[in-house]
């Protein structure tokens, strides 16, 4: 099943187009929420058919993880 939590896409369209994405939900009308770099504050709500599904799952607790597969730059205090 492409479509699983913690699943890496790539956005093909949209603002976020060409940058990696990771599936936290699978909502009942058809849609996901994602989490990307560019916009990670909150998971938002994504059409399917705009994802490039790739064969690599995160654990969606392990935020390190997360972190490294989109890309996102922690600076310590």
């Amino acid at each position: 099943m492409l479509l699983q939590e913690g699943r890496v896409c790539v956005k093909r369209y949209g603002r976020d187009a060409g940058n990696r994405a990771i599936i936290t939900a699978i909502l009942d009308d058809g849609f996901v929420k994602i989490i990307t770099a560019t916009r990670n504050k909150k998971d938002r709500k994504c059409n399917p058919k705009h994802l490039e599904c790739l064969n690599e799952i995160v654990d969606l607790s392990n935020k390190e993880q997360i972190n490294k597969v989109l890309g996102i730059i922690e600076h310590s205090k």
